[in-house]
């Protein structure tokens, strides 16, 4: 009983807290469903009987996270025009509940401006996705021979009318040296500070770089991975691994609230396709 009050407690803060012009917040709002306060990580095995508009999340075929195996083998195709992401970019960072996360800024709802990359889903057919913003999962949503990371960061990229369409994953585990890239970022704001809001730029281009620019990756068919678990989302997850530093997964885990999904078993998502 405790424990449900202390979840309600949270997501009605986490409604509360999100500004109508912070379309990332406001994505992970419908994400959640946060307003009816019906579902929680812990129990996502049955997020699918607890109202109809979750059915996806009982009976979709292409469902996230999975599982992934080096014997998957990795994509053969390269992420391709992918621009903007060497430079400084400015944003708002915060909480979204759940860790960090961030807001790029974009201008009345143009997000082409924004870092982008294309993908070919069907043959001949390039699409274009734009980054609207980052936020971080712990534990990690994807294992790898059924090795969980400690976290994982979600670069979402959407549509140029803003409908999500496209996660870069990279996965987060301690290494013996300091993250450049979560040097830059600012104090990591804890779940219990949600409604602060921080305007900074970072260089993106250094996660990137910390996790060799997406050379090695598993790519698949997935979907949103909290309800509605909405499908029709490409997922890209990195092979390698982007270390941090003791003291920099200290402080991200202590900010952070469990937010990882069950893994969903693998039907027609279409690996490395």
């Amino acid at each position: 009983m405790l424990a449900s009050t202390l979840l309600a407690t949270l997501f009605a803060t986490l409604a509360l807290a999100c500004p109508e012009h912070d379309f990332h917040t406001r994505s992970l709002q419908r994400r959640a469903g946060v307003s009816n306060m019906t579902w929680a990580y812990e129990a996502s095995y049955d997020w699918g009987r607890l109202s109809e508009d979750y059915e996806l999340c009982q009976d979709g075929t292409q469902q996230a996270p999975i599982p992934l195996r080096l014997d998957q083998g990795l994509s053969l195709r390269h992420l391709s025009t992918m621009s903007g992401y060497d430079r400084n970019v400015s944003g708002s960072f915060y909480n979204w509940g759940y860790g960090p996360a961030m807001t790029l800024e974009h201008t009345d709802g143009d997000y082409t401006t924004l870092p982008h990359f294309s993908f070919e889903e069907e043959i001949g057919q390039n699409e274009t996705v734009y980054m609207t913003g980052f936020h971080i999962h712990a534990p990690a949503d994807h294992s790898v021979q059924g090795e969980r990371s400690k976290a994982e960061l979600h670069l979402v990229h959407t549509t140029a009318d803003g409908q999500i369409r496209a996660i870069l994953a990279i996965r987060i585990d301690p290494g013996s040296s300091d993250s450049e890239f979560f040097h830059q970022l600012p104090e990591l704001i804890s779940f219990r500070d949600i409604e602060k809001r921080i305007d900074t730029a970072i260089n993106l281009d250094l996660a990137m770089l910390e996790s060799e620019r997406f050379s090695e990756f598993w790519t698949y068919k997935g979907s949103l991975t909290s309800p509605p678990c909405t499908e029709g989302v490409r997922f890209y997850v990195a092979r390698q691994i982007l270390f941090v530093g003791i003291e920099q997964m200290r402080s991200l885990l202590r900010v952070s609230h469990y937010s990882a999904r069950a893994e969903q078993e693998v039907w027609l998502h279409e690996i490395n396709a």
